[in-house]
């Protein structure tokens, strides 16, 4: 079955949440992508994390977002994860949750600021957050737009996706990338543990200041630039 494999890989993403602690209830979603062949598997809407099987995964049209395969209905964000596939082809999976951290920063309306070398490892900055949304936003195509301003606010960074892999989207939650599910998880993983560091490091000291440039830059690239040397090669 040729979708088989990028169900197996989303499943274990979305099980993934729950063993992470990330998700409550059915709040979140993981999704990924097969460009070259243009259809994306995602999460059923309202499943259970302990009753999904990889069966359950959706598989839809990417340009379309017409359903291929399965006989559930797709998580109710998968336009927001269709519009950042078509807009970021270095992207194969995309996470959502209502983890607490991160989205209490999003309920702020505050970005997450980068205040040490743990942040610095994952993310090139600080993380944004999205514009409120417009009425006439909100009252059609919700979800579609959700992934607009989530676009909009990579681009006002001027960073690639892989180089910021997380949004959060304003009074909503954080979204997470990577270039496949297991790395969109890893990244929601890491965004939910910077968040909590920053609240208690800002907690202790309101006046913080924010890591330096180098040694962001520094962190960042050695794990993710052209001549990483963090892991084993």
């Amino acid at each position: 079955m040729e979708y088989a494999e990028l169900r197996e890989e989303v499943w274990r993403a979305n099980v993934g949440l729950a063993k992470a602690g990330l998700v409550t209830l059915t709040w979140g979603n993981a999704s990924g992508c097969d460009h070259e062949r243009g259809f994306v598997a995602i999460k059923p809407s309202g499943v259970p994390y302990d009753a999904l099987r990889p069966e359950d995964i959706l598989v839809l049209e990417l340009e379309t977002a017409r359903a291929i395969d399965g006989n559930l209905q797709p998580s109710t964000d998968a336009p927001t994860h269709l519009c950042l596939y078509r807009a970021w082809p270095s992207v194969g999976g995309i996470v959502h949750t209502h983890s607490p951290k991160a989205t209490a920063f999003a309920q702020a309306g505050r970005w997450i600021p980068c205040l040490g070398t743990t942040h610095a490892d994952a993310f090139h900055g600080e993380i944004p957050v999205t514009r409120p949304l417009t009425r006439e936003e909100i009252d059609e195509e919700y979800e579609r737009n959700t992934g607009r301003v989530i676009v909009e606010a990579l681009n006002a960074c001027g960073l690639q996706p892989l180089e910021m892999p997380a949004v959060l989207v304003r009074n909503h939650g954080p979204f997470t990338w990577g270039r496949n599910p297991a790395e969109a998880l890893e990244n929601a993983i890491v965004l939910e543990a910077v968040a909590a560091m920053a609240l208690d490091t800002l907690a202790l000291n309101p006046e913080v200041e924010p890591i330096s440039g180098g040694l962001l830059n520094l962190h960042f690239e050695r794990k993710h630039g052209e001549d990483a040397y963090y892991g084993q090669r």
